[in-house]
């Protein structure tokens, strides 16, 4: 489980092929130096599992599944990722759960820099916006935020400037394709209602 809050933004160094799917290499120093092999970390809001690390370095392996259903494969050398390793359960839950198994992809609408704040304005389909709720959570390549505007095929969030110097977020491009997750508390109590309702009605017992 994840927080959604980032630790270190990190360059890709190498995209190696695996038969169908891709190893990514990432110079991540304070990462690698606490890192272990099998451990979890969301890159870009994906969970992948430490495959190798050392040297400044951390490498995951992603799997076909992991590169069609995501924006991975979309990185290259050169690429900046958001990481940020599993919650302890002693930590802080500062930002809100996040699991790391993307829902589905995104692509950026706008990025519009205001006087008071930046406003992401994020392009999806119909059914992912039914997950979300004014106010409520979501988890844009990793990073937690707050939705400000819904609409039936997207929705908009704010970027305080500590998001923009932590993140890549303020680095997004109109067209870019973004890894997006919906509040997993949110899908829960979708999914109970939805059963409720469907359920037949229940008989008052006789004496």
């Amino acid at each position: 489980m994840f927080t959604g809050i980032v630790e270190a933004v990190a360059d890709v160094v190498a995209i190696e092929a695996r038969g169908a799917g891709a190893r990514l290499l990432v110079a991540a120093p304070h990462i690698a130096a606490e890192t272990r092999v099998g451990d979890s970390i969301a890159v870009n809001g994906c969970c992948l599992t430490v495959a190798e690390c050392g040297a400044g370095r951390v490498a995951f392996d992603a799997v076909r599944e992991t590169l069609d259903r995501t924006a991975l494969g979309d990185l290259r050398a050169g690429s900046r990722v958001n990481l940020e390793r599993a919650l302890r359960a002693d930590g802080r839950l500062d930002g809100h759960i996040v699991q790391g198994h993307v829902d589905e992809t995104g692509r950026v609408r706008e990025l519009r820099r205001e006087p008071s704040d930046t406003r992401l304005a994020i392009e999806t389909s119909a059914a992912f916006t039914e997950w979300l709720v004014e106010k409520g959570s979501v988890a844009v390549d990793g990073v937690a935020l707050t939705i400000v505007g819904l609409g039936r095929n997207g929705f908009d969030v704010a970027l305080i400037p500590h998001t923009l110097a932590v993140t890549t977020l303020g680095q997004l491009a109109p067209g870019a394709r973004v890894n997006l997750e919906a509040d997993v508390l949110g899908k829960y109590v979708r999914r109970y209602l939805a059963r409720v309702a469907a359920a037949p009605p229940v008989a008052a017992g006789g004496a």
